[in-house]
Order: structure tokens, then C-alpha cells, then sequence
């Protein structure tokens, strides 16, 4: 991370770390034709995840977008990408699908806009779990309930069947502290997002029990989606569509060059390992936002969270409080490769 996460992103260090050959090619193509955005200034969240890459890249997109003041927020108040929209001292950001949905259930202002890439998670078990059935009556390490991993293995228990209430023991600790207890085999299964999953497999660490990018039913779905505070939306709808577009373009950079997006990623003090970097942006597959529907990631993981017990709504509550499409379908339209 920066030094100063809440400071201004100068355009000659993005020029200079973001000026990929592919990102010259998108160019500004649909921008020309809206009017200009109503505020010049956008705040970003920003997160440690590495799957949320898109967001580092699409600095210099928001540029050329009428977005002359770039900021990030993760101050001192942060409590999280999720949060930060929520309170409105971030505009948009990327984030989790499942803790999304139960955001939206508690009635926080935030709006999904669009899906980004299924498939970061990969849950890992010791020799005695084959399957996500295997896991009832065991224990599962978490760094807390209601974080990410523990709200998507909440739906994958239910999805077979299980109740993550009641079937399963969740563990909490620190992520050191739970990859630990996976190894030494004092727990049964820990879930990882990038770059823990390369971590896990680099030590021999535990075995992939569900990988999301590549399994279905899980890698029919977006793991990450694009959210927004539901004033900002209301009150700047062109500098949403043209924030959106920046990030879409980005997203599509990721899937076109994951080499130099990992390298940028270790520049700006995203992470430390390029070679991890490297293999997450690689693996995961970017360019699906063009090809799956974004409501269905909101139904079908609503559902299953509902099941689960971590959602009162119904699916098509969740979407009509905390859904906005009309910016991703003309966005579809103008982006055609």
C-alpha cells in the first residue's frame, strides 16, 4: 500500500506504471458521446486483495474519463471496501459479492453495478475432507464471521445441504494463526483468497477441495462485483457510467496483460510477491464480465444465503434495493470487442 493511502494519485506516477500497450488500444471510445461527468473528483477504495487489480488499473482510465482527482480511501476509519461505499467517504469500489448481499439485506446504501471475475476463492482441507459434505461436524478456521471467507463457505455449505450454523465449527484466529492450524491439522479446512491459495500450495499446505474458478456451480458466478454508494449513483449518474467504463476497460487490461498488471501491483505495494501476482491474474478469468449476468451472481447467491440463514430478503428484494444494471447494458453496447 502507499504511504499515504487517502492521497491523491499524480497522473505522471500512473502514466508511468500504467501505460500498458493495451490500455492505449481501449482508448476513450464511448466517453466522447456523454456529456461530462457532474463531479470531477472520485474517491476509490482500495483493498489488499489481489483479485481486485481492476481498481489499480483504472486510475489513469478515470483520467480520461473527466476524473481529475483520483483519491483512495483506507484511512484510519476504514472498516472495510464494503463499509467505506457504504458511509459514502468512498464512492466506489470492488468487492465481495456475498457480504454485498447482506449489506444490501441490512438496508446500507449500496448498489452493485456490475460483475468483475468469478473465481478467487479455493477452500482447503487437511487428508480427511474429499468434499464439502466431509465438513460436517468438523472445524473450519476463519478470521471472523461475517468476513468474506466465512460468508461464501456459509453458501457453499448450503448449497449441499449443510447448515453452517449448526453443522460446522468455526474457528477464528488470524490468518497465520489458521494456516497453522490447517497445517498441523488442528483444523479441517481453511477457505483462501489470492494470494493465500498460491501460499497454501507453494508449502504443501492442506489440499484444494473447491477451486471457484475452475468448479462449478461456483465458477458460474462473479465472486467480485463493482459497487457504489446509492447517492453518488443518484446524484452522478454520467460520472457513474463513465467510472463503471474505466473500470470495465480495466478489468479487460487484466485479462490482456496480467504480466505487467502483477508487476504494477508489487510497484504500488499491493503485494509482495510478483510471482503470486503473476499466477492469480493469470487464473483468473476477467473476461467473462462481457459474458455472464451479473443478476444471476445476485440471485443465485442470495438464495443460497438465505438458506444459510444470513439473509431475510428474497432474492428479488436484494435486487430491486441494491441493484442498478442500466449503465452495465449500455456499456455492453459501446464495449463490443
Amino acid at each position: 500500500m502507499t504511504d499515504d493511502p487517502r492521497g491523491r494519485c499524480g497522473r505522471r506516477e500512473f502514466l508511468e506504471t500504467l501505460a500498458f500497450g493495451g490500455l492505449a488500444a481501449l482508448g476513450p471510445r464511448g466517453a466522447a458521446a456523454d456529456p461530462p461527468p457532474e463531479t470531477t473528483r472520485i474517491r476509490l477504495t482500495r483493498t489488499v486483495a489481489i483479485c481486485t487489480a481492476p481498481q489499480l488499473v483504472s486510475v489513469d482510465l478515470l483520467t480520461g474519463e473527466g476524473f481529475h482527482e483520483v483519491e483512495w480511501f483506507q484511512g484510519p476509519g476504514s472498516t472495510g471496501p464494503l463499509t467505506d461505499v457504504a458511509s459514502g467517504a468512498a464512492d466506489i469500489g470492488i468487492t465481495f459479492s456475498g457480504p454485498t448481499i447482506i449489506q444490501i439485506d441490512a438496508g446500507d446504501p449500496v448498489v452493485v453495478l456490475a460483475g468483475v471475475h468469478p473465481g478467487c476463492f479455493e477452500l482447503f482441507g487437511t487428508e480427511r475432507i474429499h468434499s464439502l459434505r466431509d465438513l460436517k461436524g468438523r472445524k473450519i478456521a476463519v478470521v471472523g464471521l461475517g468476513a468474506s471467507p466465512h460468508v461464501f463457505l456459509s453458501s457453499m455449505l448450503a448449497h449441499v445441504g449443510l447448515d453452517p450454523r449448526k453443522d460446522v465449527k468455526w474457528v477464528l484466529g488470524a490468518r497465520e494463526e489458521s494456516v497453522a492450524r490447517l497445517r498441523d491439522g488442528a483444523v479441517d479446512a481453511y477457505m483462501g483468497f489470492p494470494p493465500e491459495p498460491q501460499e497454501l500450495r507453494a508449502l504443501r499446505i492442506g489440499h484444494v477441495i473447491v477451486n471457484s474458478a475452475t468448479d462449478r456451480p461456483w465458477s458460474q458466478y462473479f465472486c467480485c462485483v463493482v459497487v457504489a454508494n446509492r447517492r453518488f449513483v443518484r446524484e452522478h449518474p454520467v460520472a457513474t457510467k463513465r467510472a463503471l467504463r474505466a473500470f470495465m476497460k480495466a478489468t479487460d487490461v487484466c485479462a490482456r496483460e496480467p504480466d505487467r498488471v502483477a508487476h504494477t501491483l508489487v510497484e504500488q505495494k499491493w503485494t509482495d510477491r510478483e510471482d503470486y501476482a503473476r499466477q492469480t491474474i493469470r487464473d483468473l478469468p476477467y473476461g467473462r464480465w462481457r459474458e455472464f449476468n451479473p443478476e444471476d451472481t445476485i440471485r443465485f447467491y442470495a438464495l443460497r444465503l438465505h438458506e444459510a440463514g444470513m439473509v431475510k430478503a428474497s432474492p428479488q428484494k436484494i435486487l430491486a434495493q441494491g441493484t442498478d444494471w442500466r449503465f452495465l447494458s449500455e456499456l455492453k453496447r459501446e464495449l463490443k470487442a
